[in-house]
C-alpha cells in the first residue's frame, strides 16, 4: 500500500564509521573460525577452486544490474506521475508496483522461470519487480512534498518547467529518493539469494549447498557474506545520502 514517505534521519560521519569496523570484525572472526575448523572433503570441494569468489561476484552483479534498472524505471516514472494529467494514473501504477513487492519473491521467481526459462534474465526481472516500489513511492512523495510557493517563485523568475524540475524540485527531493534507493539496494541483496533457484547464481548457491549437504561451514560462508554485502551496500547508500544531500538541507532532527 502506498504511503507518503517519512524523511530519513540525518546521517552523520560518526555513524558511518561504526559499520565498517563491525564488518571487519565479523569477517575477521569468520576467517579465524575457518582457520581452526576441521573441514571434510565435501566442504573443501564446495569452497575451493574460486567457487566462493565466483558466487560473491555473481551476487554483486545481480545487485548492481537490478538496482540500475530499478533506478532508470522508478525515478523517471515517479517524475512523470507528478506531472499534470499523468498524476491520475498514480494509484494504478503504484498498485502494480505494490503487487510486485507483495508477491512472495520465490513464487514470483518460479512464475518467471516458467515463462522465461532458467537463467539470469528471470532472476533479474524478479529482483527488479520486487524493488521498484520503494524508489517509485519515495520519488513521488519527495516531489509532492515540495513547497508550492517555492515552485511558483521559481517559475516567476522565468525558469522553464525543466529548470524548475532539475534545479529546484529534484534537489529538494533528494533525501527521500535516496532513502528509497537505500531500501531497494538492501532488498536486492536479500532477494538475489533466491536467484539460485532460477539458475541465476549468487551467494544463494552456497547457502542452499550448505543446507542440502548439511555442511555448516558452507552455510556460514554464504550467510555471512550475504549479510556483510547487505550491510556494506547500506553503508555506501548512507555515504551517498550524506554527500548528495543539498547543502543546508536538513532531512531530520
Amino acid at each position: 500500500m502506498f504511503r507518503p514517505a517519512v524523511a530519513p534521519a540525518r546521517v552523520s560521519w560518526q555513524k558511518l564509521t561504526l559499520l565498517p569496523v563491525l564488518l571487519i570484525a565479523v569477517l575477521l572472526a569468520t576467517w579465524l573460525w575457518f582457520e581452526q575448523a576441521d573441514l571434510d572433503a565435501l566442504t573443501r570441494n564446495a569452497l575451493s577452486d574460486g567457487r566462493v569468489s565466483k558466487a560473491l561476484w555473481q551476487h554483486i552483479e545481480l545487485t548492481v544490474i537490478s538496482t540500475f534498472f530499478v533506478l532508470i524505471i522508478a525515478i523517471p516514472l515517479g517524475i512523470l506521475l507528478t506531472r499534470g494529467q499523468a498524476g491520475r494514473a498514480t494509484p494504478v501504477v503504484v498498485g502494480l508496483a505494490n503487487i510486485g513487492q507483495a508477491t512472495p519473491a520465490i513464487g514470483l521467481l518460479a512464475l518467471l522461470v516458467i515463462w522465461l526459462g532458467i537463467g539470469r534474465r528471470a532472476a533479474l526481472i524478479g529482483i527488479i519487480a520486487y524493488a521498484v516500489l520503494p524508489v517509485l513511492s519515495n520519488t513521488i512523495a519527495g516531489l509532492k512534498a515540495n513547497d508550492p510557493a517555492l515552485l511558483e517563485a521559481a517559475r516567476g523568475i522565468g525558469m522553464s518547467p525543466l529548470g524548475v524540475l532539475t534545479r529546484v524540485e529534484l534537489p529538494l527531493a533528494v533525501p527521500l529518493i535516496l532513502a528509497g534507493v537505500r531500501t531497494a539496494l538492501v532488498l536486492n541483496v536479500g532477494t538475489a539469494t533466491l536467484a539460485t533457484f532460477g539458475g541465476g547464481g549468487g551467494l544463494g548457491v552456497l547457502i542452499t549447498t550448505g543446507i542440502t549437504s548439511q555442511r555448516m561451514p558452507v552455510l556460514v560462508v554464504g550467510s555471512v557474506l550475504t549479510v556483510a554485502l547487505a550491510l556494506l551496500v547500506d553503508w555506501l547508500a548512507s555515504l551517498a545520502e550524506l554527500l548528495l544531500r543539498p547543502r543546508g538541507l536538513e532531512a531530520g532532527p
